[in-house]
């Protein structure tokens, strides 16, 4: 089997599954269980001043039937108090000394604060911190979380007042909640952040209850903004972390968080830029024992790729990511109807005429028997048929040879600028 251990900015662990800071990190007997089932690491729930937490904490969307398609929650950092989360912390990471036992950490944006906790919690012997600038809620509100983490300067500043006196690498976690996270994600490296993690929760309302007009979740009839995860939030994490990959002043290893609930998200994460990946809200909803099927089905990828080591994955895809300036014109894909496939539902014909680009036609053939056909040439390839169809297999989108040389706008914008004075056909 191939080698799945990673080693993100020098934090070791025997594979690159690791638990989130969130409630299943709450406890050292809910860490243990969860190496005992295979994790291979474990991001503490954030330690921190003493807090309250409030109760009817979470609500979750389902859709088509599957539920917890998107999860909200308004619960806080740790409510344990900090001396009994540092002596289960020692706990586990002697009874566990080749997982990795990374502390979240979040304190008032105050030199002093920092120092003394991060002192406290090395002593215990993590293998890392990671410093949550990303919470959305109810800290936020207080100054933490990511009402630091939306400030650059702020990001900077208390990243550099941790590494002032930490022994051990630190991640800076970073909130999706700005306009562009390339900003905060440079300005932790220019801190001296040793690796950075993404995505924190996404600012979310849930619902409202149609008959009582209550929030969902509410708190004795009023609610508060919480924070969004679990699989829809996948997209957004997945560019986020592609955006801090490719850019040219993050230079620093990624673990990828958001809505990752399998080996093939996992993959997914890697091949954009993350060396490894945590999980929150699939352990949420399934149980410690996803694990099983997480790690063998990526041994399984890899043995079928001919691949010895999961490290050998990270960033395979970063080159084949760019702006939209850097896409080619001139390449074409058309949608063909296998006919033979095709159950002729129509729901290709109707989404195409009433919200695309009417390309397909209703014929009938000698025998009476009707069936779909795109008109190739009016076909703009925008996939939304083969999105659409219920049928594996019924609709390929298809490359057609161009007449033209590869050209990007940029490209064609360049040659138009550069050969405004002469009669050139730019295409």
């Amino acid at each position: 089997m191939a080698d799945l251990s990673i080693n993100l900015a020098g934090i070791k662990s025997p594979n690159p599954f690791w638990l989130a800071s969130a409630p299943p990190t709450n406890s050292g007997y809910q860490v243990q269980r969860a190496f005992e089932a295979g994790w291979g690491g474990a991001v503490w729930k954030t330690l921190g001043e003493p807090i309250l937490n409030v109760s009817s904490r979470f609500a979750a969307v389902s859709f088509n039937g599957q539920r917890v398609m998107g999860f909200n929650n308004i619960e806080l950092i740790t409510d344990r108090p900090l001396e009994v989360n540092l002596k289960e912390i020692y706990e586990t990471k002697k009874r566990f000394p080749d997982r990795a036992v990374v502390a979240s950490l979040m304190v008032e944006p105050k030199r002093e604060k920092w120092h003394e906790i991060v002192k406290r919690v090395e002593d215990v012997g993590v293998d890392g911190l990671e410093l949550n600038f990303g919470c959305p809620h109810g800290m936020a509100e207080r100054g933490m979380g990511s009402a630091s983490g939306q400030v650059p300067e702020l990001v900077e500043k208390q990243t550099y007042w941790v590494k002032e006196v930490a022994q051990t690498p630190v991640i800076v976690k970073l909130t999706p909640n700005i306009t562009d996270i390339t900003a905060t994600a440079e300005a932790a490296v220019q801190g001296g952040a040793d690796a950075i993690s993404m995505i924190n929760t996404i600012n979310s309302l849930m619902g409202v209850d149609l008959d009582t007009w209550n929030t969902i979740p509410h708190v004795s009839g009023k609610g508060a903004h919480g924070g969004y995860c679990g699989p829809a939030v996948k997209p957004i994490a997945l560019n986020m972390v592609a955006e801090c990959a490719r850019h040219p002043r993050i230079h620093v290893p990624i673990s990828g968080i958001g809505g990752i609930s399998s080996w093939k998200d996992a993959v997914e994460f890697m091949l954009m830029g993350a060396t490894g990946v945590q999980v929150c809200t699939a352990v949420m909803h399934h149980g410690f024992r996803i694990i099983e099927d997480m790690i063998e089905g990526l041994n399984h990828y890899l043995d079928e790729k001919g691949i010895a080591s999961v490290m050998d994955i990270v960033g395979k895809s970063v080159h084949k990511y760019s702006n939209w300036g850097g896409l080619d014109l001139n390449y074409k894909v058309v949608a063909r109807i296998n006919t033979d496939v095709c159950i002729n539902c129509n729901k290709c014909y109707i989404s195409c005429e009433d919200a695309s680009h009417q390309c397909i036609d209703r014929l009938t053939d000698e025998n009476g028997k009707e069936y779909l056909k795109v008109r190739e040439e009016d076909c703009v390839g925008c996939n939304l048929c083969s999105i659409v169809c219920p049928v594996d297999g019924a609709i390929d989108m298809v490359e057609i040879p161009s007449e033209h040389p590869p050209m990007t706008w940029n490209e064609r914008q360049a040659a138009i600028s550069g050969l405004n004075s002469c009669n050139v056909d730019v295409k």
